[in-house]
């Protein structure tokens, strides 16, 4: 396609034409919104390390939840922080805990938005890992059937889809055969398939209270430089029922986004713009070395046009917005 007969820019002169041709859309119904949720009552703690997010009650979540139904966006996922943390984590699957009673109170005020609880136990144990510890290990095993407790919890509750977020081996199967002995048969995984144990998290940590108390989780979640893994990891929970898969982070895993979409072109593929991705814009943006709101709707394109048909994202609400 040589010039002059071809010029490029004959389909860039106009904001009308560049639309138009535009390869990748990202729309309001492919985005979901991350909420934090606290015991107590009128609570709105900022989340320091986030602009922006804050640690919510219940009655203080509902209203975002609200506005963020009035957006457009079709789904929430929700982290809990308990009042009381253990070992096992038993406030995760117990009927009353904060996920459970707060998804009741969303199911009954919003019922139409989708409610996505994220499942594991970090947020709730005393040692911040995300399974059961013995002797300084955090053993695989013995977790499943906290973890398969935990998701029958939520989906009783009145949860759309749980997605476990635990990187235990085995956890899909064991939550999928938990959720059909219940009769849940129609609930949806979204599995943290690829899952890497990354340095973009720091931010989350402090929202959810869930920093490990010794150690990191490397081995469980996967090291950073590995791309094949992602692979054996995508297939193992499709085969063990899982119905969507997640690559989490995303904007430094952008290749890995694209060949896990590659490789399963038929399921569903969400990428989480996590915790450090969003803090690093609004740090540069509020220092002035960036535009904020160009840098956040490149980035969450990017992102699209690597492969993800989803995208959970703090900045949710502010591109509802703006896309309106």
């Amino acid at each position: 396609m040589a010039f002059p007969v071809h010029r490029m820019r004959r389909l860039r002169g106009s904001d009308a034409i560049r639309r138009m041709v535009r390869e990748t859309v990202l729309r309001v119904d492919q985005l979901i919104q991350p909420f934090f949720v606290v015991e107590g009552t009128e609570v709105a703690n900022p989340v320091s390390s986030m602009p922006g997010v804050y640690q919510l009650s219940i009655d203080r979540l509902i209203p975002e939840v609200k506005k963020t139904h009035e957006l457009g966006i079709p789904a929430v996922l929700l982290f809990g922080i308990p009042a009381h943390k253990d070992p096992v984590g038993s406030e995760a699957y117990s009927d009353q805990g904060i996920i459970q009673r707060a998804v009741r109170e969303i199911k009954a005020q919003v019922p139409d938005i989708l409610v996505i609880t994220d499942v594991c136990l970090c947020e709730y144990t005393d040692h911040g890992h995300c399974g059961v510890v013995k002797d300084g290990r955090v053993l695989n095993d013995p977790t499943l059937e906290l973890l398969a407790k935990e998701a029958v919890s939520h989906a009783k509750a009145g949860a759309d889809i749980v997605a476990p977020s635990d990187m235990m081996d085995g956890r899909v199967k064991a939550i999928r055969e938990a959720l059909d002995g219940e009769g849940f048969t129609e609930i949806p995984i979204l599995s943290y398939a690829v899952k890497y144990a990354s340095a973009f998290y720091g931010p989350f940590r402090d929202a959810a209270e869930s920093a490990p108390q010794f150690g990191d989780r490397k081995t469980y979640q996967m090291d950073p430089a590995n791309v094949r893994e992602a692979l054996k990891e995508a297939a193992s929970d499709l085969e063990e029922g899982a119905d969507m898969l997640m690559v989490k982070p995303a904007l430094p895993y952008l290749d890995v986004i694209r060949v896990v979409r590659d490789a399963f072109p038929q399921v569903p593929l969400v990428a989480y713009n996590v915790s450090g991705e969003y803090s690093l814009i609004k740090a540069a943006a509020k220092m002035g070395w960036i535009d904020e709101e160009r840098v956040m709707m490149e980035a969450l394109t990017g992102i699209k046009r690597a492969g993800a048909d989803i995208i959970i994202t703090y900045f949710a609400m502010e591109v509802a917005t703006l896309l309106q």
